[in-house]
């Protein structure tokens, strides 16, 4: 068990991880985080893509690339040839242990290696079975390859995205992705609490991103009105938006009436509060660009952050837009132990900073004790518990079954 609390949610669960790069590693890391026992079985010799990738050349040349290192901490590593029968058979009998399989190949290719969800689920029938894709399992786009930016494109939010000059554009990280695998961990978290435990989850990325867009679908589908690009103003009110300041940008959420007027007098701009322009919340939305340059002649006098405080203080939602070291280094963050420090990683030899998961559990954020794995290391472990013999794992290691 590879959590610091004996009392983790998932405390006794056993993943297979059999994913790569990102939505299904982002979804296992969840679930480790969560107290889960999860083993990542890779292809033998490359592993995990994702150990190739990332900023730092030298770690991508090590096969623990930054992409892998972000959301592998506190799983298990083992290789297995699954185009080969033993490779087959071992993963059979490790389903047999397992509580839940997650895998991410291109829908029908587990089905070709003979160890489909009806397969394995046969072995196993209260095996939790989630295939996560880009657009999941059936439909006319199924089997099409998908990566972040593919379902960025196709689900509407690069239209949504940016302005009349720089849209549609892409969102700064790979958002498909992440939602994609926080759906995931969503429903196998909810499957491990049925009554009969045991199903086939199917997860679209093109699915997952859409239900976050709940306002904007719904509003075409209620009110049919189709998407605009605001850029960094909040269409469904004003003042709401990003704001320039001495020093750099300010978003501002004076969404209700009583937050402009408190924003208005703040800033000794009252004279706006009678302006036939501003007089109520439709005026102002319909006049948005011309109030933001009437705010942004008294904003652009003093730093963004100074604003943000005082702003806050009076009760107007304020805040400074940070690039990611500085919101890193806040006490915000360093102060609610987001941030895991990995002494001397296997693999690495240099210490690494991990963030932790995005939820506390009684004033505790559950954590993984173990950095990412190296290739393999725990693959004559994990193989020996269910029944290999030292002959065995040579065998098939000379033959490049492991």
């Amino acid at each position: 068990m590879a959590t610091e609390t004996k009392d983790a949610p998932l405390s006794g669960v056993r993943v297979l991880d059999l994913t790569n790069v990102l939505a299904g590693p982002f979804a296992c890391h969840q679930l480790a985080h969560l107290g889960a026992e999860v083993i990542k079985v890779e292809a033998v010799g490359r592993g995990d893509l994702a150990r190739n990738l990332g900023a730092d050349p030298t770690l991508s040349a090590k096969g623990m690339g930054i992409s892998f290192l972000a959301q592998n901490a506190g799983k298990q590593s083992m290789t297995l040839n699954l185009k080969d029968t033993r490779g087959k058979e071992a993963l059979r009998r490790l389903v047999k242990t397992a509580d839940v399989l997650v895998e991410n190949f291109r829908p029908g290719v587990m089905d070709r290696l003979g160890l489909g969800p009806d397969t394995l689920r046969a072995d196993n029938p209260r095996l939790i079975y989630c295939a996560i894709s880009g657009f999941g399992q059936d439909g006319p786009w199924a089997k099409r390859p998908a990566y972040d930016q593919i379902i960025q494109g196709a689900s509407g939010v690069m239209a949504a995205t940016g302005d009349d000059n720089t849209g549609p554009l892409r969102v700064g990280y790979p958002i498909a992705d992440t939602v994609g695998g926080l759906t995931a961990a969503m429903a196998i978290s909810a499957a491990l609490n049925a009554k009969d435990r045991g199903c086939v989850i199917d997860v679209s990325m093109l699915d997952s991103v859409l239900a976050t867009m709940g306002w904007v679908v719904s509003n075409y589908l209620i009110g049919g009105a189709v998407p605009q690009r605001n850029g960094n103003e909040n269409p469904t009110s004003a003042p709401s938006g990003a704001f320039q300041c001495a020093d750099g940008l300010v978003n501002i959420a004076a969404n209700k009436d009583e937050q402009w007027a408190l924003l208005a007098n703040h800033l000794e701009r009252a004279d706006l509060l009678d302006d036939p322009l501003y007089r109520t919340r439709e005026d102002r939305k319909s006049n948005r660009l011309r109030l933001k340059a009437e705010l942004e002649t008294v904003l652009t006098t003093r730093p963004a952050r100074d604003w943000a405080r005082e702003l806050n203080a009076i009760g107007v939602p304020a805040g400074a837009v940070l690039d990611v070291p500085e919101v890193l280094a806040h006490p915000q963050i360093t102060g609610r132990d987001f941030l895991a420090l990995f002494d001397m990683v296997p693999g690495l030899d240099r210490d690494i900073t991990l963030a932790r998961i995005g939820a506390m559990f009684d004033g505790k954020r559950p954590s993984v004790d173990a950095p990412p794995p190296v290739l393999g290391q725990d693959t004559e472990t994990i193989l020996g518990a269910i029944g290999y013999s030292e002959d065995d794992m040579t065998a098939m290691r000379e033959e490049g079954v492991i």
